[in-house]
């Protein structure tokens, strides 16, 4: 897959390295998701979907093995450039949205593009257009505390689109909300993909959701296998 977005080569990631009690969570872990593609990451918890998921978005490193986003590199590289890598090319998406209290909407959608220097106005009409897309433009100037479940986990998503990245990573994105509502929201989540064009990677227990998808992939002892 020559134009792949993310391409994880050989990864290994093993915790109390060297003590009697060593846990071998990623074996050798390949994968490759081409642009535009969405993928659906699936497996029982405690597995290593969401050490996977660090990995790939620069958040911890592999104990061997490679990352590249977009054709680049990214393994062995600064703490100063893997930031920068993380802050322009990939958008992150947790269970909880992780938002912070004490800013609006609109505020913690602009927080990441003023970090990369995006003048303010810019950033706030961003934020807004972003906002609007999902459906929760009119709750821009609220905090996360006067919002539902399912309004701050789209404010969560187009913070996560804020600086426009290549490669989208989400950790079970709708895993706190109500069935209902997790419907819903994923639908926002995977138009919004659409509309934009982002590969991503998602994790998830629900095999519906996973359905929705592209492709279905598993970890199974270590290594990715097809669904």
């Amino acid at each position: 897959m020559s134009d792949a977005v993310l391409r994880l080569t050989g990864i290994e990631k093993i915790y109390n390295r060297g003590k009697q009690n060593e846990i071998a969570v990623l074996k050798g872990a390949d994968l490759a998701i081409a642009r535009g593609e969405v993928v659906a990451l699936v497996a029982p918890s405690g597995a290593g979907k969401s050490t996977l998921l660090h990995i790939a978005g620069l958040l911890d490193t592999a104990d061997a093995g490679e990352v590249a986003i977009g054709g680049t590199v990214m393994t062995g590289l600064g703490d100063r450039r893997r930031t920068i890598a993380r802050r322009r090319d990939v958008g992150f998406i947790y269970q909880f949205h992780h938002l912070l209290p004490e800013f609006t909407a609109l505020e913690n959608i602009a927080l990441p593009q003023l970090a990369d220097g995006t003048p303010r106005q810019k950033a706030d009409a961003r934020a807004q257009e972003l906002l609007n897309h999902v459906g929760v433009g009119p709750r821009a100037g609220h905090r996360p505390s006067a919002m539902s479940g399912g309004e701050q986990q789209r404010v969560a998503f187009c913070r996560a689109l804020a600086n426009q990245p290549r490669l989208l990573l989400a950790d079970e994105p709708t895993g706190n909300l109500d069935p209902g509502t997790s419907d819903q929201v994923f639908g926002t989540l995977m138009a919004l993909v659409r509309d934009t064009g982002l590969s991503a990677l998602i994790a998830t227990h629900n095999l519906e959701l996973a359905a929705r998808m592209d492709r279905i992939v598993r970890l199974d002892h270590g290594l990715i296998v097809p669904g």
